[in-house]
């Protein structure tokens, strides 16, 4: 540590040193920033390394990491980075004096003035980059050589204004553009170093053909021709182009020029009348497709994705739009469909690279999925369509299928929906078989394939006979076919993917339904489909041993059989109501079922459907007191038989009570009824005689518990009408009882009654005394009733802890009670 000074003198004296060692070290830093800056200009221009290390006197004393030279000749601050902003300035003023000179005094040369001024300038700017270059002012030789490029553009153009004003513009334009690309392409050869001039070309080379064929008055497809020949040669360079910014330029040339060409293809080829006219639009999307596909042959992966994609869709464009001439409209689908589909036989060759592999399967895949998306509206239609029979049941069965659509003119004459279903599977169905022979593809892929087909041949065959207009009773029987099918391919779900599985039992569901639908015309026909279903439905259930499949079986074997349990009723005439009771039979037999097999995968779903059915029966028996009660006493029958089974005891018995007691409610109602006693005393007998048995098999249960619910369901409803009868048998007979209760409660110590009984007997209490309370209220002075409360908090006050220990011994002793 540095001695504190003794004296005025030697703290001065430590000072000066302080002042001085600051100033040597600022002289330091500053000379150190000097080098760090020559040393990045260095870097800059690639040319003059820094000189060497001279470490100075005192240096190593400095907190720097690295020494501090001597400042390089000819590198002060200034030099360099002063002649770069000197250049791009003067290289501007160039650039505008010459623009400025073409257009103001360019007419008072004569021919060899103007020619010595262009060549002048433009040898000038195009001859200032080499010595730039040279001393290694690369940025500024970028700049200069873009004033250049934009020198021999105004030159081209003022050629053209004040030389050659009668050539005509776009032909000349042509021209123009060929020879600066050409230009602009050798000048950028040549120099080398700088890397705009033959990115500027490929820009300029985009033009000649396309502005030569607009010159010529060439037609729509002389211009794709042309626009296709351009995206030829930018492919070209830009697969052989040497630099990034070349490739990068061409191939956004390519895409450009190249998708204007197939704009004017597929325009062509869609407003084509016959084959003759499609002929010409057909042979430019094909070389589009090849143009695209020589494109992406040498082009890195993703970029040779996207050409595979979009070959392939030029090639459906333009076989398909040849084709399609020779078709009705409806069926340029199937047209397109099949073309795209021709696309995977090429893409499976084996000298095709993968990635283009990639990009036609792509396009196959969608040009699929558009197809069926066309389609779909009307497939969609043709399979709700038979749901118009909902308005007339039994109204007689039409002649064909197609009649049950909402008519004729709803649908297109051709064929061509289902064909292009059964197409669609037909393709998924070989890609599946495919994919398990080859037994290296994703099994999500696999079980997607196939699917698809069977959905797709479920889809198919029901629109099929819609819009075919097969006969009726042939449409069942094809309907009824194809869900036994789809039933047995459900069942093999072991041998297939368990997503074709699925894909299968839904779709069978799907066809039971069209096949419904189409039977509710007919009575016969009820019968016959809905119990040909029964039975197959069923036996799926008993055969499948997948729990979902098994499940949804057996209920859709309920709804069939409730479904000709409601037909009966409608035959025999028997109304509603009545029919609601024929309904029973199915859930009853659902029952005995459950109690027969006592399978948990088998009893569940009987149940479900069970439920249903008793639903389905007690919406039936609305209308109608007697039979609604009937009906509920039958159901509550039915789930106290469920509640025989130990699994099922504490829910089926309490729906089975709740049952009984709506079953007696609505018969009370039905005969006119009005008193709440009678609808509730029946259930707070049962409820408190079942307490009861509780309470004897299992002594620890509370009285809540056991005997709460019960007294609450009467006491509750006759304490309401209470308040409302002006008769005087009610308040005897529920204070009677309420005393009853209250004494039972305190002999046998349950404290369920004893409260509840002590609250029902105070409120009957206060019920009857109200009257008398309020005389006795109204005839004293008003002043009495503010004593009296005061008087009584006087009275608690005094007494608060013996009313306290009071209150704590009656918490205690209701506490002990159960």
């Amino acid at each position: 540590m540095t001695p504190l000074p003794s004296s005025p003198a030697e703290e001065l004296v430590l000072l000066d040193r302080e002042l001085l060692w600051l100033d040597t070290r600022r002289a330091q830093l500053l000379r150190r920033r000097a080098w760090l800056k020559a040393a990045l200009r260095a870097q800059r221009t690639q040319g003059w390394q820094p000189p060497p290390f001279e470490a100075p006197r005192g240096w190593a004393q400095a907190p720097v990491a690295h020494p501090a030279p001597a400042v390089a000749p000819g590198t002060a601050t200034g030099g360099p980075g002063a002649q770069h902003v000197l250049l791009i300035l003067g290289g501007l003023l160039l650039a505008v004096a010459a623009i400025a000179f073409t257009l103001f005094s360019w007419g008072e040369l004569g021919i060899a003035g103007r020619a010595v001024v262009l060549a002048g300038v433009t040898a000038g700017a195009l001859g200032a980059p080499v010595p730039l270059l040279r001393r290694g002012l690369g940025a500024t030789a970028e700049s200069v050589g873009a004033v250049a490029l934009l020198l021999t553009v105004l030159d081209a153009y003022a050629l053209h204004a004040a030389v050659l004003p009668e050539v005509d513009g776009a032909g000349y334009a042509a021209f123009a553009s060929g020879v600066l690309a050409a230009g602009w392409a050798a000048y950028g050869v040549g120099m080398g170093r700088l890397r705009l001039p033959l990115p500027a070309a490929v820009v300029a080379g985009q033009f000649p053909l396309v502005l030569g064929a607009w010159a010529a008055g060439g037609s729509a497809l002389v211009i794709g021709w042309a626009l296709l020949g351009t995206a030829a040669g930018s492919v070209v360079v830009a697969v052989r182009g040497p630099g990034l910014a070349v490739r990068a330029t061409a191939w956004t040339g390519a895409g450009l020029t190249w998708s204007f060409g197939l704009l004017i293809g597929v325009g062509s080829s869609l407003t084509a009348s016959g084959p003759a006219e499609a002929a010409g639009p057909g042979a430019l999307l094909l070389g589009a497709a090849a143009v695209a596909l020589a494109g992406a042959w040498r082009a890195p992966r993703e970029t040779a994705v996207t050409g595979g994609v979009v070959a392939g869709l030029a090639a459906v464009a333009g076989a398909g739009g040849v084709v399609r001439t020779e078709v009705p409209w409806s069926w340029a689908v199937v047209v397109y469909l099949l073309c795209g589909a021709a696309l995977t036989p090429v893409a499976r060759i084996a000298s095709v690279p993968r990635p283009v592999r990639t990009g036609l399967l792509g396009t196959a895949a969608g040009v699929t999925g558009l197809s069926v998306l066309a389609v779909l509206p009307s497939a969609a239609a043709a399979l709700l369509g038979p749901a118009t029979v909902l308005t007339g049941l039994w109204a007689g069965a039409p002649d064909g299928a197609r009649e049950m659509a909402a008519g004729a003119s709803a649908w297109p004459d051709a064929l061509s929906v289902p064909v292009v279903l059964l197409v669609v599977a037909v393709l998924l169905g070989a890609v599946y078989a495919f994919l398990v022979q080859a037994g290296r593809a994703p099994a999500g892929w696999t079980a997607a394939a196939g699917a698809g087909a069977v959905g797709l041949v479920s889809a198919a065959v029901p629109v099929l006979l819609v819009t075919a207009d097969v006969p009726y009773a042939a449409a069942l029987a094809v309907d009824l076919l194809l869900v036994a099918a789809l039933l047995v391919a459900a069942l093999a779900v072991r041998r297939v993917p368990e997503a074709a599985g699925a894909t299968a039992l839904w779709c069978a569901v799907a066809v039971a339904a069209h096949a419904g639908l189409l039977a509710l015309a007919a009575e016969p026909a009820t019968y016959a489909v809905f119990g040909l279903l029964l039975v197959l439905f069923a036996a799926t259930a008993a055969r499948s041993e997948e729990i979902v499949a098994r499940s949804l079986t057996l209920v859709l074997s309920v709804v069939c059989a409730l479904v000709v349990a409601l037909a009966a009723g409608a035959s025999l005439e028997l109304g509603l109501p009545r029919t609601a009771v024929l309904v029973l039979v199915v859930p009853a037999v659902a029952v005995v079922l459950t109690l027969w097999l006592r399978t948990p995968a088998v009893a569940v779903p009987l149940e479900a459907g069970a439920g249903f059915g008793a639903l389905v029966a007690c919406g039936l028996a609305l209308t109608d007191g007697a039979y609604l009660s009937l009906v509920l006493a039958l159901c509550g029958v039915l789930a106290a038989a469920t509640a025989v089974r130990p699994e099922r005891r504490p829910g089926a018995g309490y729906l089975a009570a709740v049952l009984f007691a709506l079953a007696t409610w609505v018969r009370l109602v039905s005969a006119g009824v009005t008193h709440p006693e009678a609808y509730t005393l029946p259930v707070s007998v049962i409820a408190c005689a079942v307490g009861l048995l509780r309470r004897r098999t299992d002594p620890e249960a509370s009285s809540w518990a056991a005997y709460g619910p019960g007294l609450g369901v009467t006491l509750g409803p006759s304490l309401l009408a209470l308040w409302s009868d002006p008769h005087w048998q009610r308040p005897l007979l529920l204070g009677v009882a309420a005393l009853a209760v209250t004494v039972t409660g305190a002999v046998r110590r349950l404290q369920a009654p004893l409260l509840l009984g002590a609250g029902t007997l105070a409120l009957v209490a206060l019920h009857e005394l109200a009257p008398h309370v309020a005389q006795v209220f109204d005839a004293l002075p008003r002043w009495s009733v503010p004593a009296l409360a005061g008087l009584l908090l006087l009275a608690l006050g005094a007494t608060y802890e013996q009313r306290l220990r009071d209150a704590r011994r009656l918490r205690e002793h209701l506490a002990r009670m159960r």
